[in-house]
């Protein structure tokens, strides 16, 4: 059930002053450090950030997903890596066990998952296995009462600090995604290693890392579903983390929009500021336009998935147009500042690198094409 009216918009303005406020000042420092302050976390968990999406009876603010995306858009208007910090509690790394979980296993995690004591990662991708990910090569073997596990998980985010891995592993010899099962794995069981943080483009402060799992035995407990039915739980908690993204996509195009005005509003050249110049404010009409779009296209899709109706197809096009969309309005804000855009001082360029993650993650943007025309053609238009 969705917050009272009253309660969620003081939170969605609690959430706006502490993005102003507290955490734009920081990103020029979490840039150099590539790591969020400690106490910038410990007050995210004050917060009860990380368990946004969480039920109340497990200690979460159980937020609607017309509420999340809304408070997702406030945290697109700082470094993405802030809100990645509590994302994957909110999203992938809490999701499989909140739609598939048992009784047992949502008491026993989600709680401390909410509170943003335990940190989860979603171990999916793997060296050979990115967006053909019905082709997962990791395997778990049953062995009596549990599984042994075996496999590399590539480029996992929040792997360095995660506590809990919801693991997608082969369990079949069925083709494809029917024989993948998924798995709750706890970081201290013996045969877990983590490899050192990837150096990446941009989002520093959010790190991604291999996990290497080495005969690791897991309790049959901590299955996730039946067997054979992993694939599809990792598509419907993808379902959910699509629109997330495309909503944080959403206001980062809108922070890039209101720097690109205050600008070109202060900047003068040819004896006038320039936005006055005509072809300046054809780019910002166009970022204008897109934002707009993007928003109304997210909006409308979290509606839709509140009233339970099938949203694979409007979660794939709100991500697909949001981040694509986002990296057009980061490219024209490089190109309305000019030389300063180039420049970090100014962290236009940093947002321009940050966001092109945004149309990898969560399925490329040729998946997300793939997935709409299928959902299209099952629909008949």
């Amino acid at each position: 059930m969705p917050l009272d009216p009253d309660t969620f918009d003081a939170l969605i303005d609690h959430v706006r002053r502490f993005v102003t406020e507290r955490l734009r000042p920081l990103e020029a420092q979490v840039e150099a450090d590539d790591a969020i302050p400690d106490d910038v976390v410990a007050e995210m968990k004050a917060m009860g950030l990380f368990g946004l999406s969480i039920a109340e009876e497990y200690g979460g603010l159980a937020l609607s997903m017309s509420e999340e995306v809304r408070l997702a858009i406030e945290f697109g208007r700082t470094t993405p890596a802030f809100r990645s910090a509590f994302g994957t509690n909110v999203g992938i790394g809490s999701q499989g066990l909140v739609i598939a979980g048992t009784p047992e296993q949502k008491a026993a995690w989600l709680p401390r998952i909410a509170s943003g004591e335990v940190i989860t990662s979603f171990a999916l991708t793997e060296p050979d296995v990115g967006s053909d990910s019905g082709s997962v090569g990791t395997r778990a073997v049953r062995d009596g009462d549990g599984y042994r596990l075996s496999g590399t998980k590539r480029y996992i985010t929040n792997a360095d600090r995660a506590d809990l891995f919801t693991v997608m592993a082969r369990t079949g010899d069925e083709p494809g995604g029917r024989g993948v099962s998924a798995f709750l794995v706890p970081r201290d069981l013996p045969g877990i290693s983590v490899g050192e943080p990837e150096q990446k483009m941009g989002q520093k402060g959010a790190k991604v890392a291999d996990v290497h799992f080495d005969d690791v035995r897991v309790p049959a407990a901590n299955r996730l579903g039946a067997e054979g039915e992993g694939f599809k739980i990792a598509m419907r908690v993808l379902d959910r983390g699509r629109l997330h993204i495309a909503a944080v996509c959403v206001g980062v195009a809108e922070r890039l929009l209101a720097d690109c005005v205050a600008y070109a509003s202060e900047r003068r050249q040819f004896g006038k500021p320039i936005a006055e110049h005509q072809l300046i404010q054809a780019m910002i009409a166009d970022s204008k336009t897109e934002a707009l779009a993007a928003r109304a296209l997210v909006l409308d899709a979290a509606v839709a998935k509140d009233a339970g109706r099938d949203v694979v197809l409007e979660s794939a096009a709100a991500k697909y147009f949001a981040s694509e969309m986002v990296g057009r309005v980061a490219d024209r804000a490089v190109q309305i500042y000019g030389g300063a855009g180039y420049i970090a001082d100014y962290g236009v360029e940093r947002l321009y690198r940050d966001v092109r993650l945004f149309r990898i993650y969560e399925g490329t943007s040729q998946i997300q094409q793939l997935i709409i025309a299928r959902e299209t053609l099952k629909r008949g238009g």
